[in-house]
């Protein structure tokens, strides 16, 4: 059994994560965000008997002193924490450097002054921009294609200093696109699903050539308990991929055939991206994670896309798909 601490626990993969590790038998510490609702975000909706294993620590990435007291006495650090909807990072970009690398800088702070014995530092896709070579593998160049996948990008480089500089051991764990149940309505699949279930006979969406390697979320987390099993993973950026593609508009179409095939698809021009910053295609190597851990995808995309409808149908309350979320 070890101590381990989950930042952004309250958030879309980091609930799946905290769920994982209280099943496994570890000692989970949970950071969520602070506010003044007393709202822990997705740690709300877990079952009882999970949460009962989980000491929730409420605080603000930003906040050195907060993540210090925080990490005390943790064995692992999983940090998650991040601000990652790209439309929001295109007119707020400061919160994005506050969070995204100073938040990243106090964990690494502190893990340095408290010996922490692993951190793993998420980082995205986004890092590498659009493909230059397929599949992408670790040592693909990195393309800062909008504030988001920058400060991600300064946040990995941060990561890599403090190994490099101080033999910390610290692991970047770069998932793939992640779905799944619990995701956020800023996400695309999240986004059709919703306007599907609602009964929209409209379903708005951006631009639909882009393709996305879709990791499912249980399949995300197992890789990050996988890496962080593996002592030959520290020092290594490490993807999380299953090496496959979809684009957009292939992904509406048979969300359309699988809940209203009535539905038809318009561009909403707001869901656009500027044209240099759109991510034009993302097709991920799993090739280096197969080899330094025992991790291999669990669900098909299919048995994926059924799950996270399901989920869909029966919390449809908790989303707003009559607005545009960025």
């Amino acid at each position: 059994m070890k101590k381990v601490l989950i930042t952004g626990a309250d958030g879309f993969i980091g609930s799946h994560l905290t769920e994982e590790l209280v099943k496994q038998g570890n000692k989970v510490k949970a950071f969520a965000y602070y506010n003044s609702f007393n709202s822990w975000g997705w740690l709300d909706t877990l079952p009882k008997e999970i949460m009962n294993e989980v000491e929730v620590f409420t605080g603000d990435i930003r906040d050195p002193n907060g993540v210090k007291e925080a990490m005390k006495g943790m064995d692992d650090v999983y940090h998650l924490a991040a601000l990652i909807a790209i439309p929001f990072s295109y007119h707020s970009p400061d919160t994005y450097v506050d969070t995204n690398i100073k938040g990243t800088l106090n964990v690494l702070q502190a893990a340095r002054e408290l010996n922490t014995s692993r951190v793993l530092v998420t980082s995205t896709s986004e890092v590498y921009g659009t493909a230059q070579y397929v599949p992408i593998d670790e040592r693909h160049p990195y393309q800062g294609q909008s504030p988001y996948s920058a400060t991600k990008i300064g946040a990995d480089r941060l990561a890599e200093s403090f190994y490099r500089s101080f033999d910390m051991p610290i692991t970047i764990v770069r998932p793939f696109n992640t779905y799944g149940p619990r995701q956020s309505a800023r996400a695309v699949i999240p986004t059709i699903i919703t306007q599907l279930l609602a009964g929209k006979e409209e379903i708005e969406l951006g631009s639909l050539t882009p393709t996305r390697d879709f990791n499912f979320v249980k399949d995300t987390a197992n890789g990050f308990l996988e890496i962080a099993k593996a002592e030959n993973t520290i020092g290594e950026e490490i993807n999380i991929a299953t090496q496959d593609e979809i684009s957009i508009g292939q992904l509406a179409e048979e969300l359309i055939r699988q809940i209203n095939p009535n539905a038809k698809i318009v561009t909403d021009d707001q869901r656009l991206r500027p044209e240099n910053s759109e991510v034009n295609r993302l097709l991920g190597s799993n090739e280096k994670i197969r080899a330094l851990t025992n991790w291999a995808p669990k669900y098909t995309f299919e048995q994926g896309l059924a799950e996270t409808i399901d989920f869909f149908k029966h919390n449809l309350d908790k989303y707003k798909t009559d607005i545009y979320n960025i």
